[in-house]
């Protein structure tokens, strides 16, 4: 009963879902992974440097929550939300969000 639910959900995935949506979720899929795994490592070995830890989560996080509005405006799905805002300038936002986050999580670390 779930393998069959998971496996049409995979299958209606690969079928219906644009490869720029695919992209934006595999980036997703690497950020959210990369969250877990630096708060496993810090639950196992300690928090000693911990500015770099809380900078390197929130950083996780941040370009989590980033991306996930970026595949909100890129979504055909959502033309109708976002009219005015080509896919382009939602890229070219996201960019610009994203240097001015790791600015700053750069001089959180210090």
């Amino acid at each position: 009963m779930l393998s069959t639910v998971i496996s049409k959900f995979y299958n209606d995935y690969l079928a219906n879902t644009p490869k720029r949506l695919k992209i934006i979720d595999a980036y997703l899929t690497f950020v959210f992974l990369t969250g877990v795994i630096q708060f496993v490592y810090c639950c196992l070995v300690g928090t000693f440097p911990f500015n770099s830890f809380l900078s390197g989560f929130i950083s996780c996080i941040s370009c989590f929550v980033l991306a996930v509005c970026l595949r909100l405006q890129v979504n055909p799905q959502n033309k109708m939300h976002f009219s005015k805002i080509s896919a382009e300038r939602g890229f070219a936002d996201f960019i610009f969000a994203q240097v001015i986050l790791h600015l700053v999580v750069v001089n959180f670390i210090g």
